[in-house]
């Protein structure tokens, strides 16, 4: 379905002039229902204008009027040549200077709540790059001490839609993949299935794998005390020596 052009704008406006509900105004812009609930409580897309897509003729005014009467209506957008390929986006996400000092903490909520995701689907969602990634998920940001996770979502540096998505890519990538990688690899998802046909054999660590046959032998690796003779050991001199001494 295609969205119309200024969505996040034609949301807002959408939420302060009609009744529609937040699912009606999401599927009909593009936007998650949170998303839509956000900016109903003014926590996203703070200081946007609204955008009639009436006057823009982008949507019937009898559309709306259907739409708020059954709330399982969807509304249906007009056909507009020049919204052909709006989703079609190619190269690095722009992100408003306003909000850039933002990226280290939605990154840092990403990489805490959803360390399934791979450095490039982070990238693509805030519009960073992967060093600055790679800093931030090893605690080696220069900023690290003062940074709190946020979500994305709630910055506005992305829609709930994307991550959603990327989530679910990420979830299914690592679940046809399978298994468990070496402990010098990242840890990838395992799937139900793999999980439960994994056997329940105990596995040993790898510092000590190889030992599990090693025993000691007290008869082969210790040697027998030596026994004492109890009359050596004393040694004791002989009496009569000792009278000889004294007569002398």
């Amino acid at each position: 379905m295609s969205k119309p052009l200024m969505a996040k704008a034609t949301a807002v406006w959408l939420v302060d002039n009609t009744t529609l509900s937040f699912k009606q105004i999401g599927d009909f812009c593009g936007l998650h229902e949170l998303e839509v609930q956000g900016i109903a409580d003014g926590d996203v897309a703070a200081g946007v204008k609204g955008y009639d897509p009436v006057a823009s003729n982008q949507l019937d005014a009898e559309e709306i009027k259907r739409a708020e009467g059954s709330p399982t209506y969807k509304l249906r957008l007009k056909h507009n040549p020049a919204a052909d390929g709006e989703e079609k986006r190619r190269g690095p996400r722009y992100t408003p200077l306003s909000k850039r000092q933002d990226r280290p903490n939605a990154i840092l909520w990403l990489v805490k709540f959803h360390p399934e995701l791979a450095d490039a689907q982070i990238a693509k969602l805030v519009g960073t790059t992967k060093p600055t990634i790679n800093s931030i998920r090893e605690r080696t940001h220069w900023n690290i001490q003062n940074m709190q996770p946020i979500d994305p979502v709630a910055l506005g540096l992305c829609r709930q839609t994307e991550l959603d998505a990327a989530v679910q890519k990420a979830a299914k990538k690592g679940g046809a993949e399978g298994g468990v990688m070496s402990d010098d690899e990242r840890r990838k998802l395992v799937s139900t299935e793999t999980s439960l046909s994994m056997t329940d054999e105990p596995r040993l660590p790898s510092s000590i794998a190889g030992l599990e046959n090693f025993s000691l032998s007290r008869d082969e690796d210790e040697k027998p005390e030596p026994e004492i003779d109890a009359d050596s050991f004393f040694n004791l001199p002989d009496s009569s020596d000792d009278d000889e001494d004294e007569d002398r």
